[in-house]
Order: C-alpha cells, then structure tokens, then sequence
C-alpha cells in the first residue's frame, strides 16, 4: 500500500484541508480526539468574509492591510478575501449553521479595525464550536481520512532535500516507543504557540512544535516575532483563560478601571474598537498602574447576555460572576501567532513535501498585526489551496509500513520537564510579552537556551525551540509595530517595514550572541 498525504493537526485547517483532499487517502494525526485540542473550536467571533451589500473584498483587504501595520502582502490578502464567499458555501454545505435572518440571509456582525459589517457567526460567540462539530461528523464519515488520534508527531523525516514521513508518538506523546509513519507529503496544522506562555486563551495542544518540526527539517520561520495578546481574557485565574469575545466590544461594550472610568478613549480615536495591540497594551497599563480592567457589558448587552453570548456567560458565572449586573475582570493573554512557516500562495513551505496552513503557517496575510476574525478564514482558504496543489502535484510513490524510530528521544514528555515547561512560561510571559526591551529579550534567549540543555523529552525540546525562534526574532526587531512592542524602541522604523525571515541556525546564533554580551 502506497503511503498516504499526512496531516498533522486536527483543528479547522487540518480536517478542511482533509475534507477537501478526498477521495484520496489522508491520514491526520492528532494530538487530541479531533475537535476536541484545537484552538478553532475555541473562537467565538466568526470567519471575516465581504458578502453582504456595499462591502467587497477590496475593503475587506484595506482593513486588513491597516492592521497589519505595514507588513501584510496585499496581494496574498487580496486573494484571501476573494475565495471567502466560496469557502462560506463549502462550510454551510458541511453543515455548519450559520445565523440567518428570517429571509434566510446570512447575518454579519461588526468587529474591531473591520470598516463593515462582516462576520459571519453562530449563536453570537458560538462559531469556532459549530464549525469543528460539522468538520469533525464530516471527517468521521469519509472513508478516505484515516484518523489518529492521541499521536503527538516529535519530528519530520527527510529523504535527500524532501520531506517523507513524520516521527509519532502514541498515547498523547507518552507512549515508550516512537514510530515513523511514511508519507507522500506533509501538512502541518498543528496549531499556535499559546501555551509558550503563561496566561494564553489556547487548549494545551497549542504549544508551538509544528513551529520546530518545520525548522528543524530546515524551512524558513516568518515573522515569528509577532504574538497578538487578546486584551480581554477573563481574569479568573484558569489555564487556559476563557476569553471575551471582541464582539462584546463590536455591540458597545466599555473597557474600565476599578472606579468604572473608561481609558481607551484617551488612547485611541478607536476607543475600544482600537487594534488589538493597541487594546492589549492600555489593558496591560491599567493593570500593571494597580488600577484593573475590567469590561463593562451592562448597558450595552445587559439581560440579553445568556442568550447573545453564552459562551462568555457560562464561564463568569462559573467563576461567580454574572456579566449581566457586573463588570468582567479582564487582562491581555497570548491568543495568535502571527508568525510561523514560512509559505507560498498554495501553502508550501521551503522545503519539499512539506505544506503548512492555519496558524502554524506564515502566508503574509496577517502582518504585523492580525485582524479579527481573519484566522479561521485563512486556515479555510490555504486548506483549500494546499488540497488543489497536492491534487495537481506528482507525489512519490512509498511503502506505507510504519517502523521504530531509533533515534528518537527515550520520552515524549518526562516528568522532569514539568519544572522547565513551567519556567519556560513564566520566562515568555515576562520577557517575550506584551511589552518587550532588548535586555529582557537577550536575558529570554539565555534562559531558553539553558533550559534546553536541560530538557529530556521531546515534547519540551520542541517547545523551546520555537520559543528560540520567537525570542531571537523579537531580539533582531528593534522597532515597534503591531504586535512586536518594544519600551526601548517604541516607534516603528521604515527600515523594518518588512517580513522577517530566519532558520533555526539563524535564531540559535542571535540566541548565542546574548551569552557573549
């Protein structure tokens, strides 16, 4: 039996990508049962997509090319916001219920740094959830997809220049023995970089080795510097934070201190429609100044809250509070990496064999600062283009019979990198943050570094490797824009109004310069 097209990743970008690809075989590995480890089932505003009367997909690119402050590819963008429609109708044909009016139009709501009303949602703060409900019953019936679930792929295998086969460990990565599954090619869709960190939105699964795997089998990195913190979290204290969905803010939701004082007005014209980065960072002042943040939904949502959003509602009232009398304590969290692989318009990275898509992936589309609602949009469209390219692409012809993988580490997590996973956190959360400075940053790539020598398993080693790449970028970025902000350069700089680009050698000699400082 000839080798099958491997996904790694069970979230939108994976299963769509999976879908799309059918009749032909595909196997995807995943971390988690299918769904259930993705950072898609979590997002609660929608897809962006320019369907509704006035809007189009130039006005959907202009508001994505200002967020992204100065770095996205318009083009890429443009294309993007082009196969949007098409990409709704696949998922309203996969069963995913959308809101509709009584007329049966789709209904589209409003979000942050988006000039019209372009969200295509369900349920209010719903989404993310239905659409991985209909992708996950549509994957369990296509006999083409092969689903692995529990399997935690530590590596890539290379053949020559391309990429062949992916190292697996089962039993959620804890198994004793690693395999080596052929592949005619590779798609990663693992997912971002969240729990690099100590306070993120993401489920556990997102901890950055699709990141490492890719540099490690030699692809170039994008823009790996640039992490969006969500700026309204809830602050109750669990790992992963729920989050407040920007849309609370899209209906006119207030962001306050303490004393019901409103700050954002005083920092951007915007308010608190302002960019994310922006928000983040007046959420992050406030807080730091002992003053709190907290988002205030009562006049603009008030007893309309259950029903609206009952995502957000079910978790303040798990935590004792109920939104619809009080404000919600809020504070940044890491939320999307805007960085990743570094791809083509169909979704290829530098190396042979070897496609990314979703959040893993850099297509350009994002820059410097990602507008809201446009990740599960790209995870569609580049899922899309990758199954196109693959079904039009001569693949090699392999024996599809699993072996040991002999060279793996011993472990895929060991109980001796809990210590090291949770200082990595801390280190990432207080040094490679919402605000940055180049000693923190040069003391991060230090840290990194030594926690590396440490680590066993492999698991961790992948984390911090992609923790190298992020730290070593951000170091090299002496400049602030979008979501790379620096106390020390806190301008932006015209000579940096470009994508950043390195491999993992690159990042490990920035990382070692700070030792000889």
């Amino acid at each position: 039996m000839a080798a099958p097209i491997i996904i790694v990743g069970g979230g939108l970008a994976g299963l769509f990508c999976a879908l799309k690809l059918s009749p032909r075989p595909v196997t995807v590995l995943a971390a988690a049962p299918i769904g259930e480890g993705a950072s898609s089932s979590w997002a609660q505003g929608g897809v962006a997509a320019a369907m509704s009367e006035g809007d189009s997909a130039e006005k959907h690119t202009a508001d994505t090319v200002v967020a992204g402050a100065g770095l996205v590819d318009e083009a890429v963008a443009l294309g993007m916001a082009r196969e949007a429609s098409d990409r709704i109708h696949d998922l309203l044909a996969y069963g995913v219920p959308f809101d509709k009016d009584l007329e049966g139009h789709l209904v589209q709501s409003r979000e942050a740094a988006h000039s019209e009303r372009r969200i295509v949602r369900v349920r209010g703060d719903m989404a993310g959830k239905a659409i991985m409900e209909a992708l996950v019953a549509a994957v369990r019936k296509t006999p083409s997809i092969t689903v692995l679930e529990g399997e935690v792929a530590e590596g890539l295998v290379r053949s020559g220049d391309r990429v062949n086969g992916v190292v697996s460990r089962g039993e959620g990565g804890r198994a004793a023995i690693a395999r080596v599954l052929p592949a005619a090619a590779v798609v990663l869709a693992t997912g971002g970089v969240g729990h690099l960190f100590a306070v993120t939105t993401n489920p556990p699964q997102a901890n950055g080795h699709g990141v490492a795997l890719a540099a490690q089998a030699g692809a170039l990195i994008a823009d790996a510097e640039f992490v969006q913190f969500h700026p309204t979290a809830i602050d109750i204290g669990r790992d992963p934070a729920p989050l407040a969905t920007e849309a609370l803010r899209g209906d006119g939701a207030w962001l306050v201190d303490r004393e019901g004082r409103r700050f954002m007005q005083a920092i951007h014209p915007d308010g608190e429609l302002a960019p994310r980065d922006i928000v983040a960072r007046g959420v992050f002042a406030e807080i730091a100044a002992g003053r709190g943040a907290f988002l205030d939904c009562r006049q603009a949502v008030g007893a309309e809250f259950p029903e609206r959003f009952p995502t957000v509602y079910a978790a303040c009232m798990q935590a004792g509070i109920d939104p619809v009398t009080q404000p919600i304590p809020v504070a940044p969290a890491e939320h999307y990496h805007m960085g990743g692989v570094w791809t083509d318009v169909r979704g290829r990275s530098t190396v042979a064999g070897l496609w990314a898509a979703g959040e893993v992936a850099s297509t350009g589309v994002h820059g410097a600062n990602r507008l809201a609602s446009n990740s599960l949009l790209e995870a569609v469209v580049f899922a899309a283009r990758i199954a196109a390219d693959l079904g039009s692409t001569p693949l090699p012809m392999l024996d599809a019979e699993p072996r040991t993988a002999d060279d793996a580490p011993a472990s895929g997590f060991a109980s001796e990198d809990e210590p090291v996973l949770a200082r990595l956190r801390q280190t990432m959360s207080a040094r490679v943050g919402v605000i940055r400075d180049g000693a923190g940053l040069a003391e991060a790539c230090r840290e990194i570094t030594a926690m590396t020598a440490e680590a066993q398993g492999a698991t961790v080693r992948n984390m911090l490797t992609t923790a190298t790449l992020i730290a070593a970028s951000a170091l090299a970025r002496t400049e602030s824009r979008g979501g790379h902000y620096r106390s020390d350069y806190p301008e932006p700089n015209p000579l940096f109004a470009r994508r950043s680009r390195l491999n993992l050698s690159e990042a490990r000699f920035l990382a070692s310069q700070t030792r000889a400082a």
